[in-house]
């Protein structure tokens, strides 16, 4: 079992952007920032490091550093589209705590 799922429609869009843009995977992390502790991080997977953690789930290749995977296990990842805005959503049952803005996030 992967322990980060990705939701169909945020399946759908990594591989269509991938497909435009390139890159062997999506990289999810978690930095340190914002005003609640934590923020994740979301890029373009090139090769994987030795001790990165690759999951395959719908097609779609996730790559997370070893020191990011406690923060992101048992994560969803979604992707939403709200009017003009579209953005991928994280539903994170390690998170404890939201900043107001949404950017950042505690545990």
């Amino acid at each position: 079992m992967n322990p980060i799922t990705v939701s169909d429609r945020a399946a759908e869009h990594i591989r269509h952007y991938l497909g435009k843009h390139g890159g062997d995977g999506l990289r999810l992390g978690v930095k340190t920032s914002g005003c609640s502790g934590f923020a994740y991080t979301v890029g373009v997977a090139g090769e994987p490091d030795e001790s990165d953690r690759v999951f395959e789930t719908q097609g779609v290749k996730l790559v997370v550093a070893p020191k990011s995977l406690p923060f992101l296990e048992g994560m969803e990842l979604d992707y939403v589209t709200e009017g003009l805005n579209a953005r991928f959503t994280f539903k994170n049952p390690n998170a404890k705590d939201h900043c107001g803005c949404g950017e950042s996030f505690a545990i």
